[in-house]
């Protein structure tokens, strides 16, 4: 297994923007909107030599009892119960508040390496007032600018000098299967029951699922990446830029994977939202389960 990284912090301090620049890729949805990431996600990246893995998480908020709020804290302490080093992110226009208080609080009961990583620091005066994280409790801090690139450099050396040497015998090279079809059909409860693991958000919410999530699964000594989707709506009813987001990730899915898996609703039966996410697996000539 490769060494772990995660990004934590509270919404909206650019965490994804910080994943996205880590990994080279646009791989998670950025949009100025809380709970954009729901799961933790997961990206190879390379640096000096190293490889090693990305995990971003939501938001975190540490009080707020809403079923998706808790959702996001249950997958935000999967990851930080992976991880080798932790990204702690913070926002140098607004400053340290008590969010960023609480996280840190959480942290410390980790006992794991921490880096603050003050992003937004885009002119000099902001660079400078990233001092006051110091209050953090936190060692090194790394102010940087995750939409210029700027001082991220200096962050990924830190990471790699910190990171412990793991075995890299892993591979991204596994068969993959994607888990499609329309929302709230249980495609990550299934995902899950085969990992043995809650590392999707399941809920009775529609759309619960935002953007597709890859996990590593062995069975029989084989390995493969199950690719679980978010539910493909139809066209007129894909209004939030979020949701178009979604949707044409789900499809990228699609023509990425080996096999497309759909699932069915058995009580609502075999409908035309159905036929539309079976025809787009026939498009690009997928293996159909």
């Amino acid at each position: 297994m490769l060494p772990v990284v995660s990004i934590v912090g509270r919404p909206n301090v650019g965490k994804s923007t910080i994943f996205n620049r880590l990994i080279g890729e646009r791989r998670a949805i950025v949009h100025d909107e809380y709970g954009v990431t729901r799961d933790r996600h997961y990206g190879e990246s390379y640096w000096n030599g190293v490889d090693f893995t990305v995990i971003d998480t939501g938001g975190y908020l540490p009080d707020d009892m809403g079923v998706m709020v808790v959702g996001i804290r249950e997958q935000v302490h999967i990851a930080l119960e992976e991880s080798d080093v932790i990204l702690l992110v913070v926002d140098t226009e607004l400053g340290i508040n008590t969010l960023d208080k609480s996280v840190s609080d959480l942290l410390r009961q980790k006992e794991k390496p921490v880096l603050v990583v003050a992003n937004k620091a885009d002119n000099e005066e902001r660079r400078l007032n990233s001092s006051e994280f110091y209050e953090l409790g936190f060692d090194e801090i790394f102010p940087i600018s995750a939409i210029s690139g700027s001082g991220t450099g200096e962050l990924m050396d830190r990471i790699v000098e910190m990171l412990p040497q793991k075995d890299d015998a892993e591979t991204t090279n596994f068969p993959k299967l994607a888990f499609i079809g329309r929302p709230n059909v249980g495609k990550s409860s299934l995902v899950n029951a085969l990992l043995n693991d809650e590392r999707s958000i399941v809920t009775d919410i529609a759309g619960t699922t935002r953007d597709t999530i890859n996990s590593h699964f062995t069975y029989n000594n084989k390995n493969y990446t199950l690719v679980d989707t978010a539910g493909l709506r139809k066209r007129a009813k894909v209004k939030e830029n979020i949701e178009f987001y979604s949707t044409i990730r789900t499809e990228k899915a699609i023509r990425e994977c080996d096999i497309a898996i759909l699932i069915l609703d058995s009580v609502r039966g075999f409908e035309d939202q159905d036929k539309r996410v079976l025809r787009e697996a026939e498009k690009f000539n997928k293996g159909l389960i």
